[in-house]
């Protein structure tokens, strides 16, 4: 349902656009929030066509179409938006990893965490030049929310491994773990 809902909004907000070019939205500014690859967004397109939430609104070369959002779509994504509740189940392999940390000796827990710190403070860095150019008085501001979600969640798990990383290896100065 999410990528369903993913696609009407970016249809509404892009306007009349091609499969690749929603790919590579998802790639270029979607990625910390939801990943689809061609082989996933191709078929949900068609399925919403074929539902009569968009429609195709014109063929280019090689048989590319250019799908647009009807107003069922739009409703659709309001409803969603407005009506149903989130999913809020959360599979988190970062948060079963810290759960699985004590099997480790606390130098391999230590370099695990390090390692996770350096990549969230790179892609707190990311997320949030993505959020500036967003915030820039040219741009229509759509994915602002989430790309501020995610540099508090990025600059969350960042500071999260910081502190662990500190306490295992004072654990360890200690001699307890490892």
């Amino acid at each position: 349902m999410s990528l369903r809902m993913a696609l009407l909004g970016l249809l509404v907000t892009k306007g009349p656009t091609n499969g690749y070019a929603l790919t590579r939205t998802f790639a270029d500014s979607l990625s910390h929030v939801w990943s689809a690859q061609h082989s996933q967004v191709y078929p949900e397109l068609a399925r919403l066509a074929e539902t009569g939430l968009v429609t195709v609104q014109d063929e280019g070369p090689r048989g590319q179409k250019r799908y647009t959002v009807t107003d069922a779509g739009r409703d659709a994504l309001r409803h969603w938006l407005t009506e149903v509740e989130p999913n809020r189940t959360v599979r988190n392999e970062n948060a079963l990893r810290a759960f699985l940390l004590p099997t480790l000796d606390r130098e391999d827990a230590a370099r695990l965490v390090r390692k996770e710190a350096e990549y969230y403070q790179r892609r707190t860095e990311e997320i949030t030049r993505q959020r500036d150019m967003l915030r820039d008085p040219q741009s229509t501001g759509f994915g602002v929310y989430a790309a501020e979600l995610g540099v508090r969640i990025s600059s969350a798990i960042a500071d999260w491994a910081e502190w662990a990383e500190a306490r295992l290896e004072a654990e360890r100065a200690r001699g307890n773990g490892g």
